[in-house]
């Protein structure tokens, strides 16, 4: 199994525009499906400067358009910075036009420039978030429901009963409890709050989905040269991992996050790896599990330098596995 994940950031020095970038994205998400991929994860982040993506709603739209099979996972819808009865209204939208192949992660945020740009308190992200989930669950129902005092049905309804599947994500343990409370799964950031989560749906008399399985989700890059790739791919690895730490400092005020400046920190990191077609068939070969999560234009790494990669999964791994 594999599937195909897109954040869109697209710094200055990879020389792509982002409208050949989104394009470059719709290309391969048909290229996946057509290889029976099982989904695509489309991340969100606002005012970075590198152009991470501010809206997964219309790039899922756009997305499933142009497919039929292929399922969309939106990781994660930051609930804070929605009107819950619009965002309930584009999910409904997005549904119906893909045919029931939506399914949310539904998270607080946590970066602050991302809240001081919408003008929304900190203090009130998780009566934001329980009220986005609240809202949904009643426009999906089909039916009238309550919101804020008044009876409310919103049209269409959902493309099948109950609507697409809500994940709450989370990076704490009311997060985990939470999750076990309002949601239809949960999607941790730290998976040692998977147990909290187990804990918390059996004192609620729910199912037990048993131990959780993360899956690795370390980037990898295929390539038959590994030495060139590792200079050809390092400045989008480097960009990567750099921006992730300074969100991280944004999130929690702390600048504990040591940026890395070369490859050999990079590779150091193990986060990235440059395997070969034949390392990367006998290492699956050997999982318990062979699924690969492909992250192809990481870093903001141009489309014909991801669709090399992408070539050599598909001629020299898929075959094999």
């Amino acid at each position: 199994m594999f599937s195909i994940r897109f954040d869109f950031r697209n710094p200055e020095f990879a020389g792509v525009s982002m409208a050949d970038r989104y394009q470059s994205a719709m290309d391969m998400t048909l290229w996946a499906e057509e290889l029976g991929a099982v989904d695509v994860t489309l991340s969100e982040g606002h005012v970075m400067p590198d152009g991470f993506l501010p809206s997964p709603l219309p790039m899922a739209a756009a997305m499933a358009a142009r497919t039929e099979r292929i399922r969309f996972t939106l990781a994660a819808i930051i609930a804070p910075f929605y009107d819950p009865l619009r965002l309930a209204e584009d999910v409904l939208v997005l549904d119906n036009l893909s045919r029931g192949r939506v399914d949310l992660v539904i998270a607080a945020g946590s970066g602050r420039r991302e809240f001081a740009a919408y003008g929304v308190p900190m203090r009130e992200r998780v009566g934001r978030v329980i009220e986005v989930v609240t809202t949904l669950r009643g426009a999906f129902s089909g039916g009238p429901f309550d919101y804020r005092g008044r009876s409310v049905c919103l049209t269409p309804g959902p493309y099948s009963p109950g609507g697409p599947t809500l994940m709450l994500g989370g990076s704490a343990p009311p997060a985990a409890r939470r999750a076990a409370q309002i949601a239809d799964g949960f999607l941790p950031a730290d998976p040692s709050l998977w147990e909290i989560y187990r804990d918390e749906l059996r004192v609620l008399g729910k199912p037990d989905p048993g131990p959780y399985f993360p899956g690795d989700a370390r980037v990898v890059v295929l390539t038959t040269d590994p030495d060139a790739a590792w200079d050809e791919w390092a400045p989008y690895f480097l960009h990567d991992i750099n921006q992730y730490g300074a969100w991280g400092a944004d999130a929690d005020g702390t600048p504990s996050f040591r940026p890395l400046s070369n490859v050999d920190e990079v590779k150091a990191s193990a986060q990235y790896r440059v395997l070969t077609p034949s390392e990367y068939v006998a290492e699956l070969r050997a999982s318990p599990v062979a699924y690969t999560l492909l992250h192809p234009m990481v870093g903001g790494a141009p489309p014909e330098l991801a669709w090399n990669s992408l070539k050599l999964f598909e001629h020299d791994v898929l075959p094999k596995l």
